[in-house]
């Protein structure tokens, strides 16, 4: 192969690579998070509910979802691991407290959402 040939192919290679890596959409709150609270966790998780009722987290809006629980925050932006919503919806902690209590788990493909949101820093976006 000829240096000029081995480099026009390295530039493809590189433009590809870039463009693969700039085309990552990041899991905003408003479009991706949101709409899985409010379809699993809004009938408990929100003024007068039963989960308010016992924690204080509300999942009414992105302010109420980062205030947490009477108890502290719930999210810890850039680490889901951290994070106790993540580990009270992927059923990690006492079974008492998983969530969403009394009902199905979330589907892997939403849990995969929120994690990947608090992993890229619990943005409003």
């Amino acid at each position: 192969m000829s240096f000029s040939k081995w480099m026009g192919t390295t530039a493809v290679l590189a433009l590809l690579v870039l463009g693969a890596a700039c085309s990552k959409t990041e899991a905003g709150f408003a479009r991706d998070v949101n709409p899985i609270l409010q379809k699993y966790c809004i009938e408990c998780h929100s003024v007068g509910g039963n989960g308010y009722v016992a924690s204080g987290f509300s999942v009414e809006s992105y302010d109420d979802v980062m205030r947490g629980t009477k108890f502290g925050p719930v999210i810890v932006p850039g680490s889901s691991v951290s994070s106790t919503l993540a580990r009270l919806i992927e059923h990690k902690a006492d079974p008492s407290i998983n969530m969403p209590q009394g009902k199905p788990r979330l589907p892997k493909e939403k849990l995969h959402i929120i994690r990947a949101w608090i992993e890229e820093g619990a943005k409003n976006n």
